[in-house]
C-alpha cells in the first residue's frame, strides 16, 4: 500500500483521536520501528488534509504518551510501536487527570513562588534568571523551550527553601512534564509562557510574595489552557 493510501483523510468528530489513529496506522503500514523518523510535519499534514497546527497537536499527544520523541532539527522519532487501543486509552486517561494536575500545581507552585520571593538568595535569583535565558535561547532557535521551562520551575522551587513542598513537586514531576509538553506545543505558547515567567521572576526579585504568588497563579491558568483533546 502506498504511503498516501495508508494515511487516508481525516473526518470529524474526535479529530485528534482520528489523527492519532491514522498516524499509528501509517507507522504500522510503513513498518517503522524504534529510532525511525516520521515524515516531515508539512508532508504529513498534506497527506492527512489538515493544518500543520492541528497535526502538531496530534504529535504532542503521542509525545506525551512516550510513543514518539520530537527532536528539534530532526523531527519526530518513533520510540515504540503501541496498539491503537492502548494509545486511545492512554489519551483518555490523561485527559481525565488534567484537572487534578492543574489543581495540584495551583496549590503547590503558587505557594512556592510566594516563599521564593521571601527567602531567595542572590545566587538563587541568578539561577532563576539563567533559566529564563536558556528558555529564551531555545525559543529563538525555533524550539519550544522545554528545558528552560523546567529549569525555571526547578529554580523557583529551590529558592523557596521548603523541603516538603520540593518533595511534592518531585512526586508530580512526571505529570507536570505531560502538561508542559502539551502547553508548549500550542502555537505562540512558548513566547507567552516565557513572558509569564519573567513576571514571576520580577516579583521574586522584588521580594514581593503576594505578587509572585499571583503571577504564578496566572501562569498556571495560562499554561493549563490547551486545545488537546477538547
Amino acid at each position: 500500500m502506498a504511503e498516501g493510501d495508508a494515511l487516508g483523510r481525516v473526518a470529524k468528530p474526535r479529530l485528534y483521536e482520528q489523527l492519532v489513529t491514522l498516524l499509528l496506522g501509517y507507522i504500522e503500514s510503513a513498518q517503522l520501528g524504534p529510532g525511525d523518523l516520521l515524515p516531515a510535519e508539512r508532508e504529513l499534514a498534506q497527506r492527512l488534509g489538515v493544518s500543520r497546527a492541528t497535526l502538531v497537536q496530534a504529535l504532542v499527544a503521542l509525545e506525551v504518551l512516550g510513543v514518539i520523541d520530537v527532536q528539534h532539527g530532526n523531527g519526530a522519532v518513533l520510540v515504540y510501536r503501541p496498539s491503537i487501543a492502548t494509545v486511545l486509552k492512554g489519551l483518555r486517561e490523561h485527559s481525565n487527570r488534567l484537572p487534578e494536575i492543574v489543581e495540584a500545581r495551583s496549590t503547590i507552585e503558587v505557594k512556592l513562588a510566594g516563599l521564593a520571593a521571601a527567602r531567595r538568595t542572590d545566587g538563587e535569583m541568578e539561577a532563576i534568571d539563567a533559566a529564563l535565558d536558556v528558555m529564551a535561547a531555545e525559543i529563538a532557535n525555533g524550539d519550544r523551550g522545554l528545558n528552560g521551562d523546567e529549569l525555571f520551575h526547578q529554580a523557583v522551587t529551590a529558592a523557596a527553601h521548603s523541603a516538603v513542598l520540593a518533595q511534592l513537586m518531585t512526586f508530580i514531576a512526571e505529570m507536570v512534564l505531560e502538561t508542559r509538553m502539551e502547553s508548549l506545543g500550542q502555537p505562540g505558547r512558548p513566547e507567552q509562557s516565557l513572558a509569564s515567567h519573567r513576571k514571576i521572576a520580577d516579583a521574586i526579585r522584588a521580594n514581593d510574595s503576594q505578587a509572585a504568588a499571583e503571577a504564578m497563579q496566572k501562569h498556571i491558568a495560562l499554561v493549563s489552557d490547551v486545545d488537546l483533546l477538547k
